[in-house]
């Protein structure tokens, strides 16, 4: 007879517990002695809440990077940084492959989950790809971001410029640089064009990555058709991407063009660079190069609305998603025009699919309101100052009003779990909603008309 485990966990469960494993490791090692720069303990909370805003790729930090860790710790971050961008899945998957170890169905299972995958084919290919694409789009960035900090910096610009371009594509905010983020360099066109393209490229997600390769290959053919050859997927994040990036820099721009503040005083040229960045840096990225503070009241709730939809699915950003957004506003349409099928690009979306978004959408603002109220009763900070940060620890994206650092114990344990449930409770949520119980009986309950709105 076979004897049954006492208890099993379900993928879900398994991602879950990953993390928390990983951020559990990685404090413990921030708490240690040579991880710190001044070769004194950091105080474990404030190891813990770095660990968490690493391994969820958030940005929010209580201590300055650059200057509270060593070379150690700045290594250890960056390695969770990298785990996190990645998934720990994605990264324990990677080892077995390398190790010609066989990747079983439970494996399978796992990396499906983890990647919201509708297939289990493929997936080991799926994996190498994901490996090749994004440490070969992280050295071209750090190669890039030499030209910059090796000249400034000199040999250690080259540390810089891998932790930086890490940071970037991982969309993760954190940087080795000063304790002002990237407001040095707001007019530098080559750390502003570099670090947008990194933030772009690991938002979008590996889906359209694959996608937009296959096109691109039979480019000559297709010419001017190939948009029209992507599949629905590709259309729907590369649109909301482009609209909500040129959208938000116009706006951008136009609110805080008087701003004395932020961009009054700079130059047309630079206001639209400072306003681009802005807009793409809100997409989960958390560089900044304006201090957050400065924004008009309208520039800042602009910022929570783009930091809440964040990238598209699949990548290494975070937030509810661009494409769980054009699926609700497209079912919301489709209810107003009194039509049964939710329609985008002239496909109709499943209503499993409208059924996933409205799901991770309510999760998100659930964890949102919960850690938003929460934070208001234990700190003094202006309404708009807390909201940014919840927003911001909810979406994983790391830009703060100055906040942060002046949390108190309670405020850090309660954004240190706001950004954990942040990273796995939308991705929980549609997991679980990829697991049907079957149904011994034929029997349902009643149905019974409600009024909505």
């Amino acid at each position: 007879m076979n004897k049954k485990l006492p208890f099993s966990l379900s993928t879900t469960q398994t991602i879950l517990l990953s993390f928390l494993l990983a951020v559990l490791v990685g404090s413990g090692l921030l708490a240690l002695p040579v991880s710190s720069a001044q070769k004194e303990a950091v105080p474990y909370i404030d190891a813990l809440f770095t660990a968490t805003t690493s391994i969820c790729v958030t940005g929010l930090v209580t201590v300055p990077t650059v200057s509270t860790w060593s070379l150690f710790g700045q290594i250890v971050i960056l390695i969770l940084i990298q785990i996190g961008g990645l998934g720990v899945i994605t990264i324990l998957s990677g080892l077995m492959i390398s190790l010609h170890r066989k990747i079983g169905m439970g494996d399978r299972m796992l990396i499906q989950d983890a990647f919201n995958l509708n297939t289990l084919s493929g997936l080991v290919k799926f994996i190498k790809k994901v490996f090749a694409g994004t440490f070969a789009v992280e050295a071209l960035g750090a190669l890039c971001c030499m030209i910059v900090f090796v000249p400034e910096y000199g040999p250690r610009g080259i540390w810089i410029s891998v932790f930086h371009s890490v940071s970037a594509f991982c969309n993760a905010g954190i940087d080795i640089l000063s304790e002002d983020s990237l407001c040095r360099y707001a007019f530098d066109p080559v750390i502003n064009i570099v670090t947008s393209i990194l933030i772009v490229l690991g938002g979008v997600g590996y889906i359209v990555w694959w996608d937009m390769l296959r096109v691109l290959k039979n480019f000559r053919r297709q010419k001017l058709k190939c948009f029209k050859n992507l599949t629905l997927h590709s259309k729907i994040a590369l649109s909301v991407t482009g609209f909500l990036i040129f959208a938000g820099a116009v706006l951008f721009l136009l609110l805080e063009y008087d701003n004395p503040l932020t961009i009054k005083d700079y130059s047309l040229w630079d206001k639209i660079q400072v306003s681009l960045f802005q807009s793409v840096t809100t997409r989960t990225a958390g560089f900044a190069t304006i201090p957050q503070q400065n924004l008009t009241n309208a520039s800042a709730i602009l910022s929570l609305l783009l930091m809440f939809i964040g990238g598209s699915p699949v990548g290494t950003a975070g937030g509810v998603k661009t494409v769980t957004i054009a699926v609700l506003l497209a079912s919301a349409f489709a209810v107003m025009g009194n039509n049964e099928d939710v329609v985008l690009f002239h496909r109709t979306i499943t209503k499993q699919a409208v059924s996933k978004a409205a799901a991770v959408v309510s999760m998100s603002f659930i964890i949102l309101f919960t850690s938003t109220v929460l934070l208001s009763a234990v700190t003094d900070a202006d309404a708009l100052d807390i909201a940014y940060e919840t927003v911001s620890a909810t979406a994983t994206v790391g830009l703060t009003r100055n906040l942060t650092s002046s949390l108190n114990l309670w405020g850090k344990i309660i954004i240190i779990i706001t950004m954990y449930l942040g990273r796995v409770g939308p991705i929980s949520l549609v997991i679980a909603f990829h697991t049907r119980k079957e149904n011994r009986n034929s029997i349902k309950d009643p149905t019974e008309e409600i009024s909505v709105g």
